[in-house]
């Protein structure tokens, strides 16, 4: 299908001690458990976009070049005033031109979705989220769990390479 990644993953990139976590869990959770034991590609803004490349345009691109979408709600996603450029693109791309299936993962209590914006409430409504509760911190690495069960049955096929 010419996609080069399974997912692009769009998340807070402010640096507060709530995002440390997420950080974390982005850089290294989510690449351990999806990548290294289930077999999928990433791309991770920070990690795939490189220094110099025009990140508008580059961030464009791999959506393009990605089958899914995973959002990471937190508070600090939701209270943020500018949405960030990969969010606009992103829900632009799944909502009006609906090519590419999104995944949010709730990763903190959020609450009700009043302040989220009208977008993201839509795809709510439609498949709701995947939620990270804190008994996962424990055992974050377990790709077992129902947690990363949930987000691999919304992520794509795997093909097997011949």
């Amino acid at each position: 299908d010419g996609k080069l990644y399974d997912a692009y993953v769009i998340y807070p990139k402010n640096h507060t001690n709530e995002a440390d976590f997420v950080e974390y869990f982005v850089c290294q959770i989510m690449p351990d458990i999806l990548e290294n034991k289930c077999g999928y590609k990433l791309c991770i803004y920070g990690r795939d976009i490189y220094p110099g490349e025009d990140t508008a345009s580059a961030i464009e691109k791999r959506m393009q070049k990605s089958r899914r979408l995973i959002i990471l709600l937190t508070h600090q996603l939701i209270n943020c005033k500018e949405h960030a450029y990969d969010q606009h693109i992103a829900l632009y791309n799944a909502l009006i031109q609906n090519d590419i299936k999104v995944i949010l993962l709730e990763m903190e209590p959020i609450g009700t979705y009043e302040k989220l914006q009208e977008s993201l409430r839509f795809i709510i409504k439609q498949q709701g989220t995947i939620k990270w509760k804190e008994q996962h911190t424990a055992q974050p690495q377990s790709s077992n769990s129902k947690f990363w069960k949930q987000v691999r049955y919304h992520m794509p096929l795997r093909l097997k390479s011949s």
